[in-house]
């Protein structure tokens, strides 16, 4: 029998206590197993913000490292450039050296 008129629907098969109980039984495990599922979200999602956070820091130190390494090759470089010119210098004015002597040589024979 359903009775609209006041808003409220009354259906003839009405439920015993013991199939409340059960539904309130089904319905306490299902909060259950809802706060068991939350609080490992929780732990997982506090595990993958650990986790971000290792990586951030460690991607940081990781570019630190290869900047140092380029500073490091860099100056290696410019070391080695530098060397490179000092001992091509000597030479190079020991040569300029030979030539004016050679060419003072030759003008004093002519």
């Amino acid at each position: 029998m359903h009775n609209t008129e006041n808003g409220i629907i009354d259906d003839e098969d009405e439920f015993g206590e013991e199939e409340y109980a059960a539904i309130n039984s089904m319905l306490d495990q299902i909060n259950s197993y809802l706060d068991d599922l939350e609080e490992r979200n929780d732990a997982l999602n506090g595990k993958l913000h650990e986790l971000l956070e290792s990586n951030r820091q460690a991607r940081q130190e990781f570019r630190a490292q290869l900047l140092e390494s380029q500073k490091q090759e860099g100056q290696s470089i410019q070391g080695e450039n530098q060397s490179a010119e000092l001992s091509a210098s000597p030479a190079s004015k020991e040569d300029q050296n030979a030539d004016r002597e050679g060419s003072q040589i030759s003008d004093q024979k002519t």
